[in-house]
């Protein structure tokens, strides 16, 4: 990347006055200061924003986040991804990855968005490349949320080690082909007991078809969209190196650094918000 815009938000630092400050040799950016309500009163923005979950989960881990979100005015709308969630009864051995960017792409259109603030988590990194090629025009903003940064032709499977994709795919072969048995919640990088429970209660198995479909980019549009990637570094998860590899090595993307586990979410919605808040 020529142009870099590096920042990161350690839990030490988030109540820190709003500014910059340097830690060893890397420029950080703490965002503290005013709760999001007030930040946001200063600041008011109309884009809506659109939440979309990643692999096993739902709409509802957006549920710390998204009243924080909807307290600064913002319109925000959270989608649950065919198959998984409250609509797990509809997973089928078809739906793919081009039916989890219809699910996004139906929204928008239905909910008549314009100028969103597409945020993807994770696998959502998919799903949300695929919604910008599709509809560039109703886009404002692209968030990569510790996601996956795809090009034309890679399949979500190609994010991870061989034997781990095998393993995935053997273990949707024996239960009928349909979906992937879920990972537990300690694999997300969540520690707290009462959140454990709360994940590992809704994690659902996610649809095979959506794991080893590959991406097919076709609109060169969506390469004038501004994006951010938010990495949550502690723990890193290695299968998301080549995307903060590949953003960083690229002009134009605003790169963002978060002292949590991988489900940000669920482990530091405050900080996230606060963010969000920062970069759109």
């Amino acid at each position: 990347m020529t142009h870099t815009d590096q920042s990161s938000l350690p839990r030490r630092k988030f109540l820190a006055a709003l500014g910059s400050v340097t830690v060893g040799a890397v420029a950080t950016s703490a965002v503290g200061g005013p709760s999001p309500v007030n930040a946001a009163a200063a600041a008011a923005t109309d884009h809506p924003i659109v939440l979309v979950h990643g692999a096993w989960h739902g709409g509802w881990c957006w549920d710390r986040l998204a009243p924080l979100l909807r307290a600064t005015g913002r319109p925000v709308h959270v989608a649950t991804l065919t198959g998984l969630g409250e609509r797990v009864h509809l997973a089928r051995s078809v739906t793919g990855l081009s039916t989890h960017i219809d699910d996004v792409v139906n929204l928008i259109t239905w909910e008549e968005l314009k100028d969103v603030v597409l945020v993807g988590h994770s696998y959502g990194g998919f799903v949300i490349t695929g919604v910008a090629d599709r509809v560039p025009d109703r886009l404002a903003h692209l968030v990569f949320v510790d996601a996956a940064v795809p090009i034309s032709g890679e399949a979500f499977q190609d994010f991870h080690p061989p034997e781990f994709a095998a393993k995935n795919r053997a273990a949707a072969e024996a239960s009928g082909g349909v979906a992937i048995p879920p990972l537990a919640a300690k694999d997300f990088g969540i520690t707290e007991p009462r959140d454990l429970d709360w994940v590992d209660r809704r994690l659902t198995p996610h649809p095979l078809l959506t794991y080893v479909d590959p991406l097919a980019l076709r609109n060169p549009a969506r390469n004038a969209i501004s994006s951010t990637y938010i990495d949550c570094f502690q723990p890193p998860l290695a299968s998301l190196n080549t995307s903060k590899a590949r953003v960083q090595a690229q002009a134009g993307w605003t790169y963002q650094r978060l002292e949590t586990g991988h489900d940000c979410m669920v482990t530091a919605p405050s900080m996230l918000a606060q963010l969000l808040q920062a970069v759109i």
